[in-house]
């Protein structure tokens, strides 16, 4: 067997990296890592913009981004938890805030994966996203 690509010279490849700076992934480690995370977290546009950062009408009781993410990544590290480690993805909610009496089910995933170095790192997202 030899080491050739089975599909060819690899013509471009998107790093994680790439991803954050590009803004198509929000990094999150540092916050992740003052709830216990050991391994970076980021999460989809898709998951920030439509449940970390607060509607505008919720600010007022108290929401905030950090908040909501701290929210996020403690239903994900309880999630983790359960799993034991037995799968590389995990399914997990999170109620958030929507409007002044008027919470929503974030129904998402987290996929543990290799970074651009082959290190672990944490995905968050949506279930319809990869």
């Amino acid at each position: 067997m030899t080491d050739e690509n089975p599909f060819g010279e690899v013509i471009y490849a998107y790093t994680r990296a790439q991803a954050i700076e590009d803004g198509v992934l929000v990094d999150l480690t540092e916050w992740a890592g003052e709830t216990g995370f050991s391994v970076p977290v980021a999460c989809t546009t898709t998951v920030w913009h439509e449940y970390i950062v607060p509607p505008d009408r919720t600010r007022q009781w108290g929401q905030s981004e950090r908040g909501r993410a701290h929210d996020l990544l403690w239903m994900l590290l309880n999630a983790i938890r359960r799993n034991d480690g037995a799968q590389h993805q995990v399914q997990f909610e999170v109620i958030f805030l929507m409007a002044p009496e008027r919470n929503e089910t974030a129904r998402l995933k987290a996929v543990c994966g290799p970074g651009d170095q082959g290190e672990p790192v944490i995905t968050i997202m949506r279930p319809h996203e990869d």
